[in-house]
């Protein structure tokens, strides 16, 4: 199953509102469960982006579909990443 890299940021309002933070995870995790896929991990970060995610869904559009749902909360912004797997790499590269 293909894997997103969720580049993530709270907005102003999703700020504001950062203790109910947690919940708004739980229903990501719903979301993306729901899309037929799987959180593997979740971190919040220091840096250039709040929190940083890696999920799987069956396909690039069950992707964009998460990701549209999750901005039309208003809570965060997100940058995905289609992310390939070390033996996705290698077969890639192998194919040169």
């Amino acid at each position: 199953m293909p894997s997103y890299l969720a580049l993530v940021n709270w907005t102003e309002q999703g700020i504001k509102s950062v203790k109910d933070s947690p919940r708004r995870l739980d229903q990501a995790k719903k979301l993306i469960e729901g899309a037929g896929g799987r959180m593997i991990f979740f971190y919040m970060t220091m840096g250039q982006y709040d929190l940083v995610t890696l999920y799987e869904v069956s396909n690039d559009e069950a992707a964009a579909r998460v990701s549209l749902q999750l901005g039309m909360g208003g809570n965060v912004r997100t940058t995905t990443l289609k992310a390939f797997t070390e033996e996705e790499y290698r077969k890639i590269i192998g194919a040169l």
